[in-house]
């Protein structure tokens, strides 16, 4: 709106703005002029501001993650009423025969009509989760990156579609080094003197992308490019931080792949066409 309205808009890194932070006195007009005097001495913690296209692909991709979300939680609760009652079907529900199979069950009718509401809503869902899956798909194949990314273990097309989105501009990092601290999956550290402490990832930046690659790594773990990586971690720091541990290897591949990638097609477009 800003944008529409002629103004140039700033976005500020809120945990890096101090002034604000350790204020006595703060709201709304005292917070204003102390950005504006920073804006004006030029040490304003600015933010990248990601263009109409992408904030328009992450609205995509995280819709249809959510609606995705929203119909795992409705099976989930078809299942808690299944176990309750003892009753469980290995084959899965979903299909025509396990549609089938929930019909024939013995349940109360509480339970009946909690099984069937939430098939009815799952049904329901079919539709709006299917469009932007479909959208998806398209974007991602006329997007040479993902086919970059896809080379990945454990990335597919969606995985690979919501990096990008996420990330936007990855020239805009020096270093995978830079990209994982972004992404929040990088150790807090506390320092003084000779004793240096680490702590568990500072869990900053885009919940989306350190969700998307933490179930990414739950394929990659297993191929054999991490599977002794994940296997050591696990043994001395648990599995839930050998599998965080993956997912920031897997971006740190990704950063090295889409690096390559846009400085061989900068060389491309610098090299002069042969005369003809």
């Amino acid at each position: 709106m800003l944008e529409d309205y002629g103004f140039e808009p700033h976005l500020v890194h809120p945990l890096q703005c101090k002034a604000i932070a350790s204020a006595r006195l703060k709201n709304d007009k005292v917070d204003a002029a102390i950005l504006a005097q920073l804006l004006r001495a030029d040490l304003l913690p600015e933010a990248w501001i990601a263009p109409p296209a992408v904030r328009q692909l992450r609205a995509l991709l995280r819709h249809r993650a959510q609606l995705v979300r929203l119909r795992t939680l409705l099976r989930n609760r078809i299942h808690a009423v299944l176990a309750d009652h003892g009753q469980d079907r290995p084959a899965g529900c979903w299909s025509g025969p396990g549609r089938a199979w929930l019909a024939s069950l013995p349940l109360p009718a509480v339970s009946r009509e909690v099984i069937e509401d939430d098939l009815a809503m799952t049904g329901a869902l079919q539709v709006p989760t299917g469009r932007p899956g479909w959208e998806a798909h398209q974007r991602a194949r006329s997007d040479p990156r993902v086919k970059i990314l896809t080379q990945l273990p454990g990335v597919g097309p969606y995985t690979a579609l919501v990096i990008l989105a996420e990330v936007g501009d990855v020239t805009r990092f020096g270093s995978a080094r830079k990209l994982a601290a972004w992404a929040g999956l990088t150790p807090t550290v506390r320092g003084s003197d000779r004793t240096v402490r680490h702590g568990h990832i500072s869990k900053q930046g885009s919940a989306w992308l350190r969700w998307i690659l933490c179930e990414a790594a739950q394929t990659a773990k297993r191929h054999p490019d991490f599977a002794a990586s994940y296997q050591a971690i696990a043994a001395r720091r648990g599995k839930k931080i050998a599998t965080t541990a993956i997912a920031r290897k897997l971006l740190t591949r990704a950063w090295h792949l889409l690096t390559a990638a846009e400085r061989a097609a900068r060389l491309q477009d610098a090299t002069p066409a042969p005369a003809a």
